[in-house]
């Protein structure tokens, strides 16, 4: 059974439209990524490409020891991802901003899986599509209000570690 080990949440002001996750230990660059995907990955780093209405957002960062439950939840977008935490040690990173560190605990180093959750706030849309070629009007369902707290995004960003990497230990 999956359990919740350490959570983090804080809000972050996305600068050129992307805001990412990254691993302390690796050199952090914009990765060489197909744009027409929400989220940018490199070893170490993950990025969330974010609509040009977005201003602030609000970050859950949930690390699990297994993979978590299904959200039963409406969301604007959805997607998953594996990267490799080399170190272990997280930061939020904007290009303007810098890191700021993520005091969020990991059973270790190693490969991960990432469930990245997004919704927008409809109080403060229509918000547009960041994605290379796209430029639709996304959806805005209801029922996350609280969480996202004035800002103009919430994410959910869920972490486990994948079975390859425990079986190479």
């Amino acid at each position: 059974m999956s359990r919740l080990l350490d959570v983090f949440e804080t809000v972050i002001s996305p600068s050129y439209r992307i805001f990412g996750l990254v691993d302390t230990s690796v050199d952090t660059y914009a990765p060489h990524a197909d744009r027409a995907n929400w989220l940018l990955s490199a070893p170490g780093m993950v990025y969330l490409q974010v609509p040009p209405q977005v201003i602030r957002a609000s970050v859950r960062l949930e690390s699990w020891s297994t993979v978590p439950p299904e959200s039963d939840a409406q969301w604007s977008g959805a997607d998953n991802v594996e990267v490799e935490l080399p170190g272990g040690d997280l930061a939020l990173e904007t290009i303007d901003g810098g890191q700021k560190e993520v005091p969020l605990i990991l059973p270790s180093s190693g490969l991960y899986r990432m469930r990245w959750h997004w919704i927008f706030n409809r109080a403060g849309g229509p918000f547009t599509s960041p994605l290379a070629g796209h430029r639709e009007p996304l959806p805005m369902p209801p029922g996350h209000e609280e969480k996202l707290n004035d800002a103009d995004q919430y994410c959910l960003v869920q972490i486990w570690r994948t079975a390859a990497s425990e079986e190479t230990e």
